[in-house]
């Protein structure tokens, strides 16, 4: 495979700056030297400093779970991307599901952040994905393409290999459902073709990751899959072993 498989840990709402040391400590002693694939933690912004302290040179890499589209100024309980860039984040998640359908997030708002992140040299992770009964009427790609155009509305093309897409069927997060691989790869087959249709032949390296309840039982068929090039994690991330078997089923898929 061409491109490098990258397993991403979403902690949302989880884990105290305290718990979040424990849980990464076991995670970055395993993976502190390999680099076969890319592995990515993303605690809450209060953890992030006492993660990434413990990252320290290793090659694990640190994530971010929002950011504002502001350089900086009055903005009551924000984050700025320079704020972010000074704690060594490199990543950023965009328009997850949850702040979509919680707070009320819409793809120009996302768009915004995503160009912010990308002036600020922070690869964003851009989450897209239906609802269950949008799957049902048959909008799975109208909903999917239209996320992608405006989220992705005025990239600049020497920049555009540094995106990565997240799919995440919102019907099968924290439900225990889980999209079939094939469903899956079809998803992420037309996200890379919509792709080629917004940013041209670069979409070939840009990684779009599963974000549909991937866990060690089903990791290593869905990474078997072309188009598949990693997870966003959720639950499996806060147990460290299981992350672990993660990473190990993207090592196995990307030899």
């Amino acid at each position: 495979m061409s491109r490098k498989i990258l397993i991403a840990g979403n902690w949302k709402m989880n884990k105290t700056a305290t718990e979040a040391v424990e849980l990464a400590k076991p995670i970055i002693a395993a993976v502190s030297n390999r680099n076969e694939i890319d592995v990515l933690m993303c605690p809450t912004f209060t953890s992030i400093p006492a993660v990434s302290a413990l990252i320290g040179n290793s090659t694990v890499k640190l994530g971010a779970q929002n950011v504002s589209d502001k350089a900086s100024g009055a903005y009551t309980g924000e984050i700025s991307a320079a704020m972010l860039r000074d704690l060594h984040v490199s990543h950023v998640i965009l328009g997850h599901s949850e702040r979509r359908s919680y707070y009320g997030e819409t793809d120009a708002f996302i768009n915004k952040k995503v160009i912010t992140c990308l002036e600020s040299n922070l690869i964003p992770i851009l989450c897209v994905g239906e609802t269950l009964e949008e799957r049902e009427a048959g909008k799975v790609e109208d909903v999917i393409k239209t996320q992608l155009v405006g989220g992705l509305a005025n990239v600049p093309a020497d920049k555009a290999e540094n995106i990565v897409i997240a799919y995440e069927p919102v019907w099968a997060i924290g439900t225990g459902k889980t999209a079939t691989p094939d469903q899956a790869q079809e998803v992420h087959a037309f996200i890379r073709k919509t792709l080629t249709e917004i940013l041209g032949t670069v979409s070939d390296k840009i990684r779009i990751l599963y974000g549909g309840s991937m866990k060690p039982a089903n990791a290593d068929e869905l990474l078997a899959k072309p188009d598949i090039d990693g997870g966003l994690i959720g639950g499996a991330a806060l147990v460290a072993k299981d992350f672990l078997a993660l990473v190990e089923s993207g090592v196995k898929a990307q030899a």
